[in-house]
Formats: structure tokens, C-alpha cells, sequence
């Protein structure tokens, strides 16, 4: 009897993480859709990023909802950090961590969740987490312009981009995305119970994680590439 609510919140915190995942990816793609505006143009990608603005106008106050997608949005931040390290914890306790040292096992030395991308997910999150700060300092709220500061939002990303280093830190915080999408994307589908397969490369969601983790890691990068190597100015 003692055991069941702790169950019941392991569980919940699972679901929770799912939910809030799956949030986020659409979040990202939708965020992707956005920036490959970039190719149509400065005067098409200001006017884009001036309707976000005013969508729902007189309904909604100017930015209303833009204010409810980054509530919505911080909040699932928020309860998929703490989802993952109350559930990072726990697995450490389980896995008999003492000292720093794990107690070792031959057994399930290829489980179900072993992946690069799953052993990389801690530390990716905090490469992301600090990422997302900058870009909103960078992009959103224009508190910092690497290039030169611009009202246009179009002239912040490409004199952003035009920069080595941006793109390069660009790069790494994507990958790092990618990585996490890659593992996340499959985990979060299985806890809603949409695979039972008993290995990942037996998973039919496998594909449908590396498609959807590809799509939005390159569709990211295409941008500022495109700035840095003079396709798009």
C-alpha cells in the first residue's frame, strides 16, 4: 500500500514529461516555420513577425497571444525540468548510487532507453536552457545585438548570423536539440502508450523520432547558414 502513490507519481511525472515535450516540439516547429521566412525577404519576415503581434486584435490586448503561447510555453519548461530531475533523482537512487559510484551490472547493457541521445539529455537541457536565454535577449527582446542593433527583426537575425562565432554557438545549441528531440520525441510517445515494442530498433516510432528531430534541427540551421555563407543578406 505504501508503495502506490509513489508509483502513481512516477507515472504522473512520466505523463507529465510527455505532455510537456510534445508541447515544446510543436512549439519548435511552428517556431521553424517562422524563421524560414528569412528567405522570402526582409519586408515578408518584418511583416510576419509585426502580425504575431496582432493576431487576435481587437479581441485579444496587442501581443495577447503571444503572451498565452510564452505562459503556456514557460510553464511546460518549467514542469519538464522538474519532471526530469525528480525522475533523474529517483533513478539514481534505484540504480544504487552511492558515493558518486554506481552499483555495476552486466545485465541490460543495451535496455530499451540506451541511446547517445538518452545519456546526453541532462547536460543537452542545460545547453538549451542557456541557448533559449540568448536568443530571447538576442532576437525577442533585442537587450543584446551581436552585428549591430536593429529595430527590424529581420536586420537583428541576419547581422546575428553574419557573425562566425553566433552561428557556431547556433550549431552547437541545434545539435544539441536535435539530440535531445531524437531520444524525447520517442519516450514521450511511448509513455502515452503509442509503442510497446520491446527494443528502440524494433520501435516503430523510431523513424517518426529521427524524422521529426531532423526536419526541425536542419530546418533551424538553413537560416543562419544561409546568412553566414551570403545566400540570403
Amino acid at each position: 500500500m505504501t508503495r502506490m502513490p509513489a508509483r502513481r507519481s512516477t507515472v504522473a511525472l512520466k505523463f507529465l514529461m510527455a505532455v510537456t515535450g510534445l508541447i515544446m516540439v510543436g512549439y519548435l516547429l511552428l517556431h521553424m516555420y517562422g524563421n524560414l521566412k528569412v528567405f522570402a525577404g526582409q519586408e515578408a519576415f518584418d511583416e510576419y513577425a509585426h502580425h504575431l503581434r496582432t493576431i487576435g486584435e481587437p479581441m485579444l490586448p496587442h501581443e495577447g497571444l503571444l503572451w498565452i503561447v510564452r505562459v503556456v510555453l514557460l510553464a511546460s519548461i518549467i514542469g519538464h525540468a522538474y519532471a526530469a530531475v525528480t525522475l533523474w533523482r529517483r533513478n539514481r537512487k534505484a540504480a544504487g548510487y552511492t558515493g558518486g559510484k554506481r552499483y555495476h551490472s552486466a545485465r541490460g547493457s543495451a535496455g530499451i532507453q540506451r541511446s547517445y541521445a538518452s545519456f546526453t539529455l541532462r547536460w543537452g537541457g542545460v545547453v538549451i536552457a542557456l541557448f533559449v536565454i540568448y536568443h530571447l535577449l538576442h532576437l525577442t527582446g533585442n537587450q543584446i545585438h551581436p552585428g549591430g542593433a536593429s529595430d527590424s527583426p529581420y536586420q537583428r537575425v541576419v547581422n546575428g548570423f553574419e557573425i562566425w562565432w553566433v552561428v557556431l554557438s547556433y550549431t552547437v545549441a541545434m545539435l544539441a536539440v536535435g539530440l535531445h528531440l531524437w531520444h524525447g520525441v520517442w519516450s514521450a510517445l511511448a509513455t502515452l502508450g503509442a509503442n510497446r515494442s520491446a527494443t528502440r530498433t524494433g520501435s516503430r516510432l523510431t523513424p517518426l523520432a529521427w524524422i521529426v528531430s531532423g526536419i526541425i534541427t536542419i530546418g533551424f540551421l538553413l537560416p543562419p547558414w544561409a546568412i553566414l555563407l551570403g545566400i540570403v543578406d
